[in-house]
C-alpha cells in the first residue's frame, strides 16, 4: 500500500483462536498486524474442546503442537452419533480432544506476540469509516481504556464471532436457517456423571458427557421441544440441571458449574468472505450446530488460508487479486461444513422420525468407502481446493493438502510440516533437478527449495508421477509435475507474485 498513511498493514478484530492464528500467520509472513479485543482479559472458559485432524496438521506445520504438551487423540469418531474408526483413513490421522479453548488461545496469543503481533485488549470496535469498498485503506473507530481511538490499516479482518459487529458494519449479509431449538453446555462440578463421549439419545432428548479433569465434566443437554432463545447466551446452572433431569431423570441440582451457556442449531453463512478491504473469518463468516467440534478448527483453517496471502500482498510481493482466492477456496468449505452439521443434527437430534435415517447410516457404515468418506468430511482431511486446469489435468495431489510423508535429503529425514515452519512456500525437488531449482530462484524469500526424496514406500506412492511439487504455506499442493517446463513458473507467479528481478 505504497503511499498510503496507515497505522498498520492489517487490523484483526477479535482475539479468539481464529483472530490469534491469523495474527501469527500475518506476523510470520512479514506483515504488521494489530489485534483489538474488547475483553481486557482472556475468558479462561473451556468452550471449543480439541481440534480436527487437519487442524492438528496445521498447528504441526508451524511447530506449535509441543506447546500444548501431551495431547489426547481421538481414534474413534461419529457422524450424527453413528460411530466409525478414524484408522480407516489412509494416513490414520486423529484429532485432539479435551483441549480447553483458553489453553488454545494462550498458546496462539503467545506465539503471535513472539512474532511481533500487537495485541491490544480492552479495545472495542465502535464503527467503520466510509470508503472501505473503494478507498486505499480502511479506518475504524474504537473505544479503549484511554478513550476513543482510531486505527487506519490497509485491511481489516473480522474474527469477532457469531454476532460479528464487523460483519454488520461492513454490510455483509448472513443468510441461512434460523434456530429451531435451544440446547445447553456446561462445565459441571460436584456431580458423578458417567462419560457419554459420543452422546446418548433418549426419548426426551440427547445428552453428552466428557471428563475435563480435576472433577470437571463437560455436559451437553439437548432437550426436544425447547423454545428458541438467543444463541450462545449465559444461563443459570439451575436451568441446565432442569434440562438434564428432564432428559435423563437424574438430579444434578446439588452440583454447580464453572461455566454455563446455551446454543442453538441456527445455520448461516455470509455470501461473501470479502468486501473491498474487509474480510470475515471463523464464526463471523459461518455459524452452525457444533457437531463434532468443527467450528474452532474451521476458523483456524480460514485464518491460515488468508494469512499468508494477506502478508504477501501487504509486502507488495503479490498482486491484490491473490486475495480473491480466499473466498473462492474457503466459502465452499464453509458451505460443506454447514451441510454436514445440518445432516448430523437431523440424524442425532431428529427423535423417532430420524430412526430410519440412523438405521440406514449404520448399514452404510459397514462399507469402508463410506467410512472413509464421512471420516474425511469431519476430520477436514478431504478438503480439495479448485485450482483450475492444473487440478483437472495434473497430479492427483494438486488442490489437496500435502500428506504427512517422511522425506530424506542431505540433512537426513524431515517432514513436510517441518519444512513449512517458516510460513513460506516449499518446492520439493524430488529428482535433484537443477532446472526446477533455477525456475524457483526468482521467488527466493517467498519459496524455499528442498531437494529430497520419499523415505519409504508410502511417500513414493503418494508422490508417484511427480519429480517436483510446489506446496503453499498452508500445506496445500499448488503444482506438481515432471518438468519445470510443465507450468512451474506460472504456478509460482500465481501464488507468490512476480519473480524478483
Amino acid at each position: 500500500m505504497e503511499g498510503t498513511a496507515v497505522d498498520t498493514d492489517v487490523v484483526v478484530v477479535g482475539a479468539g483462536p481464529t483472530g490469534l492464528m491469523l495474527a501469527g500467520e500475518l506476523a510470520l509472513g512479514g506483515a504488521r498486524v494489530i489485534v483489538v479485543e474488547k475483553l481486557t482479559e482472556p475468558t479462561m472458559q473451556s468452550r471449543g474442546l480439541g481440534f480436527t485432524a487437519r487442524t492438528m496438521e496445521t498447528f504441526d506445520q508451524r511447530g506449535l503442537l509441543p506447546r500444548w504438551g501431551s495431547l489426547e487423540t481421538m481414534p474413534v469418531g461419529h457422524f450424527g452419533g453413528v460411530q466409525f474408526d478414524y484408522s480407516v483413513l489412509p494416513d490414520s490421522h486423529f484429532g485432539a480432544r479435551g483441549v480447553v479453548q483458553w489453553k488454545t488461545e494462550e498458546v496462539l496469543e503467545k506465539w503471535a506476540a513472539e512474532l511481533g503481533a500487537d495485541i491490544r485488549r480492552g479495545w472495542e470496535f465502535a464503527e467503520l469509516a466510509d470508503g472501505f469498498l473503494d478507498g486505499d485503506a480502511v479506518e475504524i473507530a474504537l473505544d479503549t481504556p484511554e478513550g476513543p481511538r482510531r486505527l487506519r490499516a490497509s485491511y481489516l479482518v473480522g474474527c469477532d464471532g457469531s454476532r460479528s459487529r464487523i460483519r454488520k458494519a461492513a454490510g455483509f449479509d448472513f443468510p441461512g436457517i434460523p434456530a429451531s431449538r435451544k440446547m445447553y453446555v456446561a462445565d459441571v462440578v460436584g456431580c458423578d456423571l458417567r462419560p457419554r463421549y459420543l452422546g446418548e439419545r433418549l426419548p426426551k432428548g440427547m445428552v453428552m458427557v466428557g471428563p475435563l479433569g480435576d472433577g470437571v465434566n463437560r455436559l451437553i443437554a439437548c432437550p426436544h421441544g425447547t423454545p428458541v432463545s438467543d444463541r450462545d447466551t449465559t444461563v443459570p446452572f439451575e436451568e441446565v440441571a432442569d434440562a438434564w433431569e428432564h432428559i435423563t431423570g437424574e438430579d444434578i441440582h446439588h452440583g454447580g458449574a464453572k461455566w454455563v451457556s446455551s446454543f442453538t442449531d441456527a445455520t448461516r453463512q455470509t455470501s461473501e468472505y470479502r468486501r473491498g478491504r474487509v474480510f470475515l473469518a471463523g464464526d463471523a463468516a459461518h455459524i452452525h450446530l457444533p457437531a463434532g467440534g468443527q467450528g474452532l478448527s474451521t476458523g483456524v483453517q480460514d485464518a491460515v488460508n488468508l494469512g499468508w496471502k494477506l502478508a504477501l500482498v501487504t509486502r507488495g510481493a503479490a498482486p491484490e487479486a491473490l486475495l480473491d482466492s480466499y473466498h473462492a477456496e474457503r466459502h465452499p468449505v464453509g458451505r460443506r461444513l454447514l451441510m454436514n452439521t445440518r445432516a448430523q443434527g437431523t440424524i442425532f437430534l431428529g427423535g423417532e422420525q430420524a430412526d430410519p435415517l440412523r438405521e440406514l447410516f449404520a448399514e452404510l457404515l459397514r462399507y469402508d468407502d463410506v467410512k472413509k468418506h464421512l471420516a474425511g468430511i469431519v476430520s477436514h482431511l478431504d478438503i480439495r481446493y479448485d485450482l483450475g486446469a492444473q487440478e483437472t489435468d495434473g497430479h492427483p495431489l494438486v488442490g489437496r493438502r500435502m500428506p504427512p510423508r517422511t522425506l530424506v535429503g542431505e540433512g537426513g529425514e524431515t517432514r513436510i510440516a517441518e519444512l513449512l515452519h517458516a510460513g513460506r512456500g516449499v518446492l520439493l525437488d524430488l529428482a535433484d533437478d537443477a532446472a526446477a531449482r533455477d525456475a524457483a530462484a526468482g521467488w527466493q524469500g517467498r519459496v524455499d527449495v528442498a531437494t529430497v526424496a520419499a523415505a519409504d514406500a508410502a511417500g513414493t506412492e503418494a508422490l508417484a508421477g511427480a519429480t517436483a511439487v510446489l506446496v503453499r504455506p498452508d500445506g496445500y499442493v499448488a503444482w506438481a509435475g515432471t518438468s519445470a517446463a510443465d507450468g512451474l513458473a506460472p504456478a509460482l507467479e500465481r501464488w507468490f507474485g512476480p519473480a524478483a528481478r
